[in-house]
């Protein structure tokens, strides 16, 4: 491609700011990003604001490069046939490329009530709002979180070591994810900060009421404040354009992180699925996909077939408080394996890698493209093979 070229990254999450940083380490690319907050959210840190030990904000001046036009604007359609996109504002940016980052947010609840009376947890305004809601209830009022995942597990554990009455709702396993010893570590924490775990059957949540969380197994839960971390879903941005998308709404792309409708769009982090099958929602695959989604842009530009994606997960950190939490080990595959790090020196590892995301965004912003190694599942080409053998002809794509 002769002359400059104009790269939209649409998100400003993690694999939003690692691509956009990524995309300038050539000069002859300008890159815009869309974002419609002026700050960065630690969304690994949403928990802490809740509990009040932090703010889960950081500067875009520390994690992004200063070559990236930053517009503060939501995206409201992209129209591939024109190569733009339309902003909440009325503006229209044109784009030779673009990169779809818009990451995810809390899941419309279908549970009767929680939708009125549930507070979410998954954004930065929810958050602050439910921040705002315990300062206005009495510290011993019952509080209940919905969710058994690292969300829930964290919110739960931040609210009792501040001295509130939690009650956890699992919906079935405590920690699906954690293998039987890491779970152990996880339930002998929570159960030392005070907070009730019901986990197991019969806690299915089948209603939320302003002051109670009933329970398929005919229990009632008085709950003053229900906090709700129960699924993410990803914005529905892709299907009103007309993209194609999974059954739950991510861009549909191929291996290369490339959408099966159009070459120019190019998709990373939570909102992105790679051949109909994406790797778990959350930092630690974010990061990696953010470059490799701006390296196919970059491949396309100066000519070069894309390679494939390769992400490998380490495993699951979780924070139980300010001084614990656990790191339960995994395979390349994100599958749990039976080793885990707990009590304090797991709390100050989650510390540590909240730390390094930080660093890892600031260090591509100063030096773009350096940084180029990532973990790969070797699994993932088997998994991709039986999932073919099964699956219909891929539609055809655009030129």
């Amino acid at each position: 491609m002769v002359g400059n070229t104009e790269v939209i990254v649409i998100g400003g999450g993690y694999a939003g700011v690692m691509a956009a940083n990524r995309l300038t380490q050539r000069d002859d690319v300008t890159v815009t990003l869309i974002n419609p907050r002026p700050a960065f959210v630690e969304r690994v840190r949403l928990h802490q604001l809740v509990g009040g030990s932090h703010d889960a904000v950081v500067d875009y001046r520390k994690v992004l490069a200063g070559g990236v036009r930053l517009v503060v604007d939501a995206v409201t359609r992209i129209d591939a046939a024109e190569r733009s996109v339309t902003s909440a504002a009325g503006g229209t940016f044109g784009y030779d490329y673009l990169i779809y980052a818009v990451g995810s947010g809390s899941a419309e609840p279908r549970v009767p009530g929680a939708a009125e009376f549930a507070c979410p947890v998954a954004g930065l305004e929810e958050a602050r709002r439910l921040r705002t809601a315990l300062d206005a209830t009495p510290a011993t009022a019952a509080v209940t979180v919905v969710g058994a995942g690292p969300s829930g597990i964290e919110t739960a554990a931040e609210l009792a070591e501040e001295g509130r009455a939690v009650t956890l709702v699992c919906g079935g396993p405590l920690g699906p994810y954690l293998h039987p010893r890491g779970r152990r570590s996880v339930s002998g924490r929570l159960a030392r900060l005070g907070v009730t775990v019901l986990d197991g059957p019969g806690t299915k949540v089948t209603a939320v009421t302003r002051d109670a969380v009933r329970l398929d197994g005919g229990r009632t839960v008085p709950s003053a404040v229900t906090v709700w971390t129960a699924g993410f879903g990803v914005p529905d941005l892709a299907a009103r354009s007309g993209l194609s998308t999974d059954a739950d709404g991510r861009l549909l792309t191929d291996e290369t992180l490339t959408s099966v409708d159009d070459t120019r769009i190019v998709a990373a982090g939570d909102s992105a699925a790679p051949s109909d099958l994406p790797f778990r929602m959350g930092c630690q695959s974010a990061v990696q996909l953010g470059p490799q989604a701006a390296e196919t842009v970059l491949s396309r530009i100066a000519g070069r077939r894309p390679a494939p994606v390769s992400v490998g997960f380490a495993g699951q950190c979780i924070s139980l408080g300010r001084r614990a939490g656990v790191f339960q080990f995994a395979h390349k595959d994100d599958t749990a394996i039976g080793l885990h790090l707990g009590g304090r020196p797991g709390g100050k590892l989650k510390e540590v890698v909240c730390r390094s995301i930080v660093w890892q965004l600031a260090y591509e912003a100063r030096k773009p493209g350096v940084r180029t190694w990532w973990a790969k599942d070797d699994k993932r080409a088997q998994r991709l093979r039986a999932k073919r053998s099964q699956a219909p002809a891929a539609p055809e794509r655009a030129a």
